[in-house]
């Protein structure tokens, strides 16, 4: 059983997580302008995680005959046999109902609003087959987490919610880009969509920096309608300077650092947004 779990966790980048928890860690102190009751915020964390789950199980099922094809991706778990595809479905659709079930703990409106959640998980992967933009359906998923944060503390959607899911939505496709510039050749020839498989390395690095630019200016309206104080802003200059460093690294003729830049720094930025949130709220200055 154990082993069936870590070849769960593989299969779907448990680990990847750490991209999305600490924003939602933020969204929920943002709303809360402090720490909700325990319960709100496990019944939170649970459906984000599940649906992550649910999102990556589904992204391996549907994409499974590009991935055999793949040299990159020869020595997945789901490639090897090592996980089924009727596993894998089964993963996808428990996780699913567990994101349904958490959303259901917290309010009506969150328990209704959850199948747009799920539509999102889902049509991401299929995305890929029909438009070269399905970074930012990606970056929908991403969108939607602070305003389900905000209808599961609230039942409202905060105008901050809506800024800091389009900052997310931003930096999460812009990663996104970065990650598909691995792939620009394989896609091309297999027809799987994606800004660099059309407009090519140069014009998909510039999409990426303007997709970051906007997360920038969309955290800082996030602040302002949130009412963070100095030490908010004070981070947001530190997270500028970590995107800054990550574009550096990717460069037209050099693309060797994309697992630092896609890995590592964005894995900083999540969790630095988050300790900055937090510290602004218990410290004022």
């Amino acid at each position: 059983m154990i082993q069936r779990i870590k070849l769960y966790a593989e299969l779907v980048k448990f680990e990847h997580t750490i991209f999305a928890v600490p924003f939602v860690l933020a969204s929920v102190f943002i709303v809360e302008k402090g720490l909700p009751p325990l319960d709100k915020v496990v019944w939170i964390l649970v459906a984000v995680i599940a649906g992550r789950t649910a999102g990556m199980s589904f992204n391996r099922f549907f994409d499974l005959p590009f991935d055999r094809l793949n040299p990159r991706s020869q020595n997945w778990v789901s490639v090897k046999g090592l996980v089924r595809t009727g596993e894998m479905l089964a993963l996808a659709v428990l996780s699913s109902a567990v994101m349904v079930f958490a959303a259901y703990q917290l309010n009506k409106l969150a328990f209704y609003l959850s199948p747009v959640a799920l539509f999102l998980l889902v049509i991401y992967p299929l995305g890929k087959r029909f438009t070269d933009f399905v970074h930012l359906i990606l970056g929908a998923v991403y969108f939607i987490i602070p305003i389900a944060v905000s209808v599961a503390l609230k039942g409202t959607v905060e105008l901050s919610a809506v800024f800091l899911g389009l900052g997310m939505a931003f930096w999460v496709a812009g990663f996104d880009i970065f990650y598909a510039l691995q792939d620009i050749e394989f896609d091309r020839k297999v027809g799987v969509h994606s800004i660099p498989a059309r407009f090519g390395v140069k014009k998909a690095i510039l999409f990426a920096r303007f997709f970051h630019f906007l997360t920038l200016i969309f955290l800082v309206l996030t602040g302002i309608y949130a009412e963070m104080g100095i030490i908010y802003y004070a981070g947001l200059l530190v997270l500028a300077g970590f995107l800054i460093y990550e574009h550096s690294l990717i460069k037209e003729n050099d693309l060797s650092k994309i697992n630092v830049a896609f890995f590592t720094v964005n894995g900083y930025v999540s969790i630095l947004y988050m300790v900055f949130v937090i510290a602004d709220i218990y410290i004022k200055i």
